[in-house]
C-alpha cells in the first residue's frame, strides 16, 4: 500500500514538473474577456449550454474583473441561487489554468461534496474549453496528475478538498484559494480550527495572492459569508428609479403585489398578480419588465475597503435572468407558513438572512432594547389602530403604528382611570382616538380603527359608548378562547339593552390566535418583517407594560372537553395581562380594517394617485349600514 502511495506522488511531482517547464505565456486578458473567448457552459449543468456571454449575467462583470485587479485580494460574493455564482467561481479557476497558472485550492464544505463537483461541474468545464482541454490532461492517461481531487496543468495544480480535511488544508503553499458555499463548512477542521483561516494561512508568502468565497446566506449573526461582506466594499447591484432617478437595490420589502389563492384537491395554490417594485426613494411604483431594462450597476456602502484589498458583493435572485419575480413572490406565499421551508426561500431566492427567532425571557431585556423615535411617529408607521381593554374602574389603551409585512411599532400605552358608565371616562378616549399624531416632518395621522373589549361588566355602556362613536370607526369586540377560532370573523349586530331597533356592531376575535401571532413577532430579534418596535420616554412602556405583555404562555390541556389542544394561560406571578389584551385587540383592528398601505405610503410622499377607471355615474345616497343599524 504505501509502494503505491510513494509511486502515486512521484507520478504527481513528475506531472507537475513537467507542467512547469512547458509552461508558456498567456494572452493578456480578464476573467470575463477570457470567458467570452473560451469557456463553454456544459451540456449536463447548464439551462443554456453552448457559448458563455458575460452580457446574459452583467452582475458578474465586475467580480470577474475583481479577480485580475492587482490591488485586490480578497473577493466576497453572498448570493442567492440560480443568479451564476458557482459560473463565476468556475470562470476564474478557468482563466488561472490557462492564463495566470499557480498553486490554487477549491474548497467546498464536504470531501463528498468536493469529488461530486469535481465530477459534475470541473470535468466538463475542462472538457468543452478548448484551452483547458489542451492544458489539462484526461484524466484516464497514465501519469497525467488528473484525478478526481488533483488537477494538474503547466505552471501549477488545482487542489480540490472539503473543509472537515485538515490534511488537506495546511500543507503546501498556495497561492488561490476558492471557498464555495462558506456558509455550511465545517466550523473546525478537525482540532485545528476554522478551516478558511487555516487555508488562508497558505497564502503568507505571496505578494499576488487571491481568495474569493462565495455562498448563499444563512443565519443573521451566525453566517461566516456576512461577516466576510461586512469587511469589504459592500456592494450592491442597484437599479435607476424610472421616476426618480434614485439607486437602489431589490428587495423583497419593497416588491409589491397582490396575491390569491386557490383551493384545488383541498391544497392552496397560490399565485400572485399586480406584481412590482416599489421605490424607496419616491414610492412610486414599477413593473419587472420596466426595471430590467433600467440601468444598472454596483454600489459600494464602504469604498474605502478597496484600499485595504477587498471587494464584497451581494446578489438575489430578483436579478437573475432565469428566475421571474412572480416564480420568487409564489414560492414565498408557498413557504411562508412554515418557518423551515421559509428559511430556505429566505436564503436561496431573496438572498436574505433568516432571522433567529429565539425566545427572549425577561422584562429586562425588552426593556433594554427600546428605542428613541424622533417624534410621536417615526418612520415606517403607515396606520394607527387603537386596543382598548375594560376594568371595573378604568380603561387601558395602547396605540400601535403598523408598517409593511407586519412591522409594529409601540406608539403610546395608557390608563384612564374611572368607571366605564362615565361619559368623563369615554371623553377622555376621545381625546387619545381624535389626537394626530405627528411625524418629524410635521405630517400626521389619526387613529383609523379602535377596537373596545365588551367583556367584563359593564358590556352594554361598552355598546352604547361604541355606537355613539361608530362614526370614528370605534368598534365592540368580545375575545373568544380556542385554537379553532379565527383571529378576526365578520362583524355581527348586538341589540342594546334587549331594544331590538337599537343595535352596535360587535366583532368576534381569536384571542389565542391572535396572542400566538404576539409571541411569533415578539420573537422576532431584529427590525424589519414582524419585528416589534418600542419607545424610551414617557410614553407607558415601562416594566409594568412589559410584564402584563410576557404574562401568559402556552400550555396543553389535559381534561375536559378541549383536552389535546392548546391554550393560553397566565405565568404565576404575573397578576395583570392587560398590556397583552390591548395589544391583541389593536392587532385585530388592523386586520379588521386592511387598509391599503401602499396607497398610504405613495400619499404620505406625495405621488400624484393615477386611476385607469372610467367616472362612475351618480347614484342615490344610501344610509351607511354602520351608523344607521342595518343589517350587514
Amino acid at each position: 500500500m504505501k509502494a503505491t502511495e510513494s509511486n502515486a506522488t512521484e507520478r504527481l511531482n513528475a506531472a507537475i514538473a513537467s507542467a512547469i517547464k512547458n509552461f508558456a505565456p498567456s494572452e493578456d486578458l480578464n476573467v470575463s474577456e477570457w470567458a467570452d473567448k473560451y469557456r463553454r457552459l456544459s451540456r449536463e449543468t447548464s439551462a443554456e449550454p453552448g457559448p458563455w456571454r458575460t452580457a446574459r449575467t452583467p452582475y458578474l462583470e465586475e467580480p470577474m474583473k475583481a479577480f485580475c485587479d492587482p490591488k485586490i485580494t480578497d473577493i466576497v460574493m453572498v448570493a442567492a441561487s440560480q443568479v451564476g455564482k458557482t459560473e463565476f467561481l468556475l470562470n476564474c479557476i478557468g482563466y488561472l489554468i490557462d492564463q495566470d497558472p499557480a498553486s490554487a485550492m477549491l474548497i467546498q464544505p464536504t470531501r463528498e461534496d468536493m469529488q461530486k463537483f469535481s465530477r459534475v461541474r470541473i470535468a466538463p468545464m475542462i472538457r468543452d474549453s478548448k484551452p483547458l482541454r489542451e492544458k489539462v490532461a484526461d484524466v484516464k492517461t497514465r501519469d497525467s496528475g488528473n484525478t478526481i481531487l488533483q488537477k494538474v496543468f503547466p505552471g501549477g495544480v488545482l487542489t480540490l478538498a472539503g473543509s472537515n480535511s485538515p490534511s488537506a488544508l495546511a500543507s503546501t503553499p498556495i497561492r488561490y484559494i476558492f471557498g464555495d458555499e462558506r456558509d455550511r463548512w465545517a466550523k473546525s477542521a478537525g482540532t485545528e480550527g476554522d478551516p478558511w483561516e487555516l487555508t488562508k494561512a497558505r497564502q503568507t508568502t505571496f505578494y499576488n495572492r487571491k481568495s474569493v468565497e462565495v455562498s448563499t446566506p444563512t443565519v443573521k449573526g451566525r453566517s461566516n459569508i456576512e461577516t466576510a461582506f461586512y469587511r469589504g466594499t459592500q456592494e450592491r447591484w442597484s437599479y435607476q428609479c424610472p421616476h426618480c432617478g434614485e439607486w437602489h437595490d431589490i428587495r423583497f420589502d419593497d416588491i409589491r403585489f397582490t396575491p390569491e389563492t386557490q383551493e384545488i384537491n383541498r391544497r392552496k395554490v397560490y399565485s400572485a398578480h399586480d406584481i412590482g417594485w416599489a421605490c424607496p426613494s419616491c414610492g412610486a411604483i414599477s413593473s419587472e419588465t420596466e426595471m430590467r431594462r433600467q440601468p444598472k450597476k454596483w454600489i459600494a456602502a464602504n469604498p474605502s475597503a478597496y484600499d485595504k484589498g477587498v471587494r464584497s458583493f451581494w446578489l438575489n435572485a430578483f436579478s437573475s435572468p432565469w428566475t421571474s419575480w412572480e416564480t420568487i413572490i409564489v414560492r414565498f406565499l408557498e413557504a411562508k407558513d412554515d418557518p423551515e421551508r421559509l428559511q430556505v426561500v429566505f436564503n436561496t431566492l431573496l438572498g436574505e438572512l433568516w432571522e433567529d427567532r429565539g425566545d427572549i425571557e425577561s422584562e429586562d431585556e425588552y426593556l433594554s432594547r427600546r428605542e428613541e423615535y424622533p417624534a410621536e411617529l417615526p418612520n415606517g408607521v403607515l396606520a394607527l389602530t387603537c386596543g382598548v381593554d375594560t376594568q371595573d374602574n378604568r380603561l387601558e389603551y395602547e396605540v400601535v403604528g403598523h408598517g409593511h409585512y407586519d412591522e409594529k411599532w409601540g406608539i403610546e400605552k395608557g390608563v384612564i382611570m374611572g368607571r366605564p358608565d362615565t361619559a368623563d371616562v369615554w371623553e377622555r378616549l376621545d381625546d387619545v382616538i381624535d389626537h394626530v399624531y405627528k411625524f418629524a416632518d410635521g405630517k400626521g395621522l389619526k387613529i383609523g380603527r379602535t377596537f373596545v373589549d365588551s367583556g367584563g361588566h359593564y358590556t352594554q355602556e361598552v355598546y352604547e359608548a361604541c355606537r355613539a362613536r361608530q362614526g370614528k370607526w370605534v368598534f365592540a369586540i368580545k375575545g373568544k378562547g380556542g385554537s379553532d377560532i379565527p383571529f378576526i370573523s365578520l362583524p355581527t349586530q348586538v341589540a342594546i339593552r334587549d331594544n331590538k331597533r337599537i343595535k352596535c356592531w360587535l366583532y368576534t376575535i381569536g384571542v389565542d390566535a391572535g396572542k400566538t401571532k404576539i409571541m411569533n413577532s415578539l420573537r422576532v430579534q431584529e427590525p424589519g418583517a414582524r419585528y416589534s418596535h418600542f419607545p424610551r420616554g414617557d410614553r407607558g412602556y415601562d416594566e409594568t407594560y412589559f410584564s402584563g405583555l410576557l404574562s401568559e404562555k402556552m400550555t396543553l390541556i389535559k381534561s375536559g372537553k378541549r383536552a389535546g389542544q392548546f391554550a393560553w394561560e397566565k405565568i404565576p406571578g404575573h397578576q395583570r395581562n392587560e398590556p397583552l389584551d390591548c395589544r391583541n385587540y389593536a392587532n385585530a383592528a388592523f386586520v379588521a380594517w386592511h387598509p391599503d398601505l401602499d396607497a398610504i405610503e405613495q400619499r404620505m410622499k406625495g405621488v400624484p394617485q393615477k386611476s385607469n377607471r372610467a367616472p362612475l355615474p351618480p347614484r342615490p345616497q344610501k344610509r351607511n349600514p354602520l351608523l344607521d343599524g342595518d343589517d350587514w
